[in-house]
């Protein structure tokens, strides 16, 4: 049965909601520990930062950013949503019929197409995510006033300065880091899935090859474009005290003061966290969308 373009794409849609937050629940305090040592090398020198961070904040300290990260599951979703719109795109680009598989180079391409679109719903809440989990640091430093530490300050603070352009800080570097980092993202998995299918369909693989998989992909996201993660993240950090720099400035700054390590300082945590995380997506979005379209086909 050849479904609606619509209810591809809602499926799509839903399927993505479901594991983004399995995402983003396994491995928040990692991503918190990682955005830590990528702003404050200084300070956050190891994963003793998880320590630092329950000494001074407290047990909420690993989960600062949390709401905002959730939030972030829309663009995910989008992600997901559109990768299904590239595929398809993909399929006419290269002359093939609309139900044809995609090899895993071509499935890769799709998921670059797809990150351009959804880095314009998760720049925002990236930016309010980077400004929360560090607004301790930033305070205790002096490099920006006291303030309330809540979601909706943060919000409130960009819309006063900046208007809602301000939200988009860092846009050209999200697009930097999203569109070759998922082209990685979703090959890395296609790649992983062809492996453990040795032959067969792919859709017929259980639920540890599915996870395998998507923590490879992960894996392989993080070590393309873990660098330029962390310049987009210092950008929109430093733009919460009125420091405005492109991605070349403070690339250029960050290595001439800090060195080339400290591109890849917070390494560590977001490599624990990628492999359980994404493979916690992967799991959810794929038995979704498995289940979604069993019942579309069955009516």
């Amino acid at each position: 049965m050849k479904s609606n373009p619509a209810i591809q794409a809602a499926i799509d849609l839903t399927a993505g909601a479901a594991g983004n937050p399995r995402c983003n629940l396994t491995g928040e305090t990692c991503g918190s520990a990682g955005l830590d040592m990528q702003q404050f090398p200084d300070l956050y020198r190891g994963t003793d930062c998880w320590l630092k961070d329950l000494l001074t904040v407290g047990f909420r300290g690993f989960y600062k950013g949390t709401s905002p990260a959730l939030i972030a599951n829309i663009a995910n979703s989008v992600l997901f949503m559109c990768y299904g719109f590239c595929q398809q795109v993909v399929r006419k680009v290269v002359g093939l019929d609309k139900q044809a598989k995609l090899s895993d180079l071509q499935n890769a391409a799709a998921g670059s197409f797809a990150s351009a679109f959804a880095a314009l719903v998760l720049c925002p809440t990236e930016l309010v995510k980077c400004r929360l989990q560090t607004m301790y640091e930033m305070e205790t430093s002096g490099k920006i006033a006291k303030s309330q530490n809540t979601v909706w300050s943060v919000v409130k603070s960009i819309l006063r300065k900046d208007g809602p352009l301000g939200f988009y800080h860092g846009l050209s570097s999200t697009l930097l880091r999203e569109v070759p980092g998922y082209f990685f993202f979703f090959g890395g998995y296609e790649q992983s899935r062809s492996f453990f299918a040795a032959g067969r369909s792919k859709d017929e693989l259980g639920p540890v090859p599915l996870m395998l998989s998507g923590g490879v992909g992960g894996i392989c996201l993080w070590l393309a474009v873990y660098p330029v993660d962390c310049i987009k993240s210092r950008i929109q950090v430093l733009s919460m005290s009125g420091k405005q720099a492109g991605f070349v400035g403070t690339f250029i700054s960050v290595v001439k003061n800090e060195g080339v390590t400290a591109l890849y300082s917070g390494l560590k945590p977001t490599m624990i966290r990628a492999f359980p995380a994404n493979g916690a997506l992967f799991l959810a979005y794929e038995y979704s969308r498995k289940l979604m379209m069993s019942q579309l086909e069955a009516d």
